[in-house]
C-alpha cells in the first residue's frame, strides 16, 4: 500500500458532525494499510469572518498582517480534526505549513509554492501517524506566513501529493464530482465520471469551482491523479482527472464566469511592438487579462479589445490614462458588467459544427456574443451579465439535451 492524499473543504468540516464523517473517510483509507495524509480548509464561513473582521479595522489592511490573521481557520480545524482522531483511537498530528515547511514566493494573499520539505511528514508517516495539514498556506524564505489564495487548500493538497509521490490525491466536496456545467443553474447536469487535466484546467480558469487551476496546473506536471468526490454520499466515486482519462465525448463541460468588464482601444497606432508595449504596461503593474481581440490592422490603425475582471477596471483605466504617450490610442472605451461563457472539450477541433451550434443556441435565445475567442479545446463567447444564465443552460440543452 501506499501514500494517499485527502483534501476536505470548508463544507466538508464546517461542525463536528462533519468532522466525524471526515473522519470515517480518513479512517477507512488508513485501515486499508495506506498511509494517510490530510489537507483541511478552514470551517464554513471562518476566512470570510476573519476578512470582515480585519476590514472593520482598517479598509486598506497590511497583507501580511492579514495573512497572519486568515492564517488561524486552517490551524484549527487541523487541530480539531487531529483531536478527534486520538479519541477514536488513531495516532494522529497536525502540522501548519511552516511547520512542514511549505516554503513559498513572498507574494501575501496570493503566494506561489516554490517548495516543500516532505522529510517531517515522511518521518511522522513511518511512525504510522495520520498527518492533518493545515491548507492555503506557507512561509517565505524569510519565515513571514503567506497564504495562497482562493482555492489554497487545493494547491497544497495536490503539491504535498506530488512531493510525496502519493497514488492519487483525493478532493472531498460537497458535490459528487465535476458535472457538464454549473447544477445550480443547469437542471439537467450530467456527471463526468473521468475527464483530461487540459480539459479540467481550461473548465477551472473559465469559472467552474470546483477544482482551482494551480492544482490542475501541478497535478499535470507530476501526473498526480486527482479524484473529486462527495464527503457526505458514502458511495460516491467522483470525478478522475488524470492524463489518460478522456471519454470519447466532443464537449466534456460549459462554464460561466462571471464580473468581467471590456475594455477597447480604439485608433491604436499600427507600428510594430505598440500592442506589446501596452500589455506590458499592464503586466508590470500585475493586470490579469484574459480575451484579446485584435483587428487586423491593414491600415495605419488598428482597434484592440481585451477583458479584466470588474475589480480590475479602474485600475486598468487609470494606468491607461495615466500612459497615453504609449498608448497613444484615438479612444478608450470601457464597458462592465459581461460574463464568459465556454465550451470545452477535446473533440471541439475536429469536429465540424460545434461553433456553430454553439453560436445558434444564442442566437434562438436573442442573446448577443460581444466578443469570441477559440483555442484548441475551448470556445469563449461574452456575453451580458444579465443574459449569462440563460445563455449557460441553452448551450447546455444544444450539446446534452434536456438529460
Amino acid at each position: 500500500m501506499g501514500i494517499v492524499v485527502q483534501k476536505f473543504g470548508g463544507s466538508s468540516v464546517a461542525d463536528l458532525e462533519k468532522l466525524e464523517q471526515v473522519s470515517n473517510h480518513i479512517i477507512y483509507e488508513y485501515n486499508k494499510g495506506n498511509k494517510v495524509v490530510v489537507v483541511v480548509s478552514a470551517q464554513g464561513k471562518t476566512t470570510n469572518k476573519l476578512i470582515s473582521e480585519a476590514e472593520e479595522i482598517s479598509s486598506d489592511t497590511n497583507l501580511r498582517e492579514l495573512d497572519s490573521l486568515i492564517s488561524v481557520g486552517e490551524q484549527i480545524t487541523a487541530s480539531k480534526l487531529s483531536m478527534l482522531l486520538n479519541k477514536l483511537g488513531y495516532k494522529a498530528i497536525s502540522l501548519t505549513g511552516w511547520q512542514i515547511p511549505i516554503i513559498t514566493t513572498n507574494e501575501h494573499g496570493n503566494a506561489k509554492i516554490k517548495n516543500i520539505n516532505s522529510d517531517k511528514i515522511l518521518s511522522l508517516l513511518d511512525e504510522n501517524y495520520i498527518v492533518i495539514v493545515a491548507g492555503f498556506q506557507g512561509i517565505d524564505e524569510t519565515g513571514e506566513i503567506t497564504t495562497l489564495g482562493r482555492g489554497g487548500s487545493d494547491t497544497t493538497a495536490v503539491a504535498l501529493a506530488s512531493v510525496l509521490d502519493s497514488e492519487k490525491c483525493e478532493i472531498y466536496t460537497d458535490v459528487d464530482g465535476v458535472y457538464s456545467s454549473d447544477p445550480r443553474i443547469v437542471k439537467d447536469v450530467r456527471k463526468i465520471n473521468e475527464i483530461s487535466y487540459d480539459e479540467m484546467l481550461e473548465l477551472s480558469s473559465m469559472g467552474a469551482k470546483v477544482l482551482h487551476n494551480r492544482c490542475v496546473e501541478i497535478g499535470k506536471k507530476y501526473n498526480t491523479p486527482i479524484i473529486v468526490k462527495s464527503t457526505f454520499e458514502e458511495q460516491s466515486q467522483g470525478t478522475r482527472v488524470d492524463s489518460s482519462s478522456i471519454e470519447s465525448h466532443i464537449i466534456s463541460g460549459i462554464a460561466k464566469d462571471d464580473n468581467i468588464a471590456r475594455i477597447t482601444l480604439i485608433g491604436l497606432e499600427n507600428v510594430l511592438g505598440k500592442t506589446y508595449q501596452v500589455f506590458k504596461l499592464l503586466s508590470d503593474n500585475n493586470i490579469n487579462v484574459d480575451i484579446i481581440v485584435q483587428s487586423f490592422g491593414e491600415t495605419v490603425s488598428k482597434d484592440v479589445s481585451f477583458t479584466v475582471k470588474n475589480s480590475d477596471l479602474d485600475k486598468t483605466m487609470k494606468i491607461l490614462k495615466e500612459n497615453c504617450e504609449i498608448v497613444n490610442a484615438k479612444e478608450i472605451l470601457s464597458n462592465k458588467d459581461f460574463s464568459k461563457i465556454s465550451i470545452i472539450g477535446v473533440g471541439i477541433t475536429n469536429t465540424p459544427g460545434v461553433a456553430s451550434k454553439m453560436f445558434g443556441a444564442l442566437y434562438d435565445n436573442k442573446i448577443n456574443m460581444h466578443i469570441i475567442s477559440t483555442s484548441e479545446i475551448k470556445i469563449s463567447v461574452l456575453v451580458n451579465s444579465d443574459e449569462a444564465d440563460l445563455a449557460l443552460n441553452a448551450i447546455h440543452k444544444a450539446f446534452f439535451g434536456d438529460k
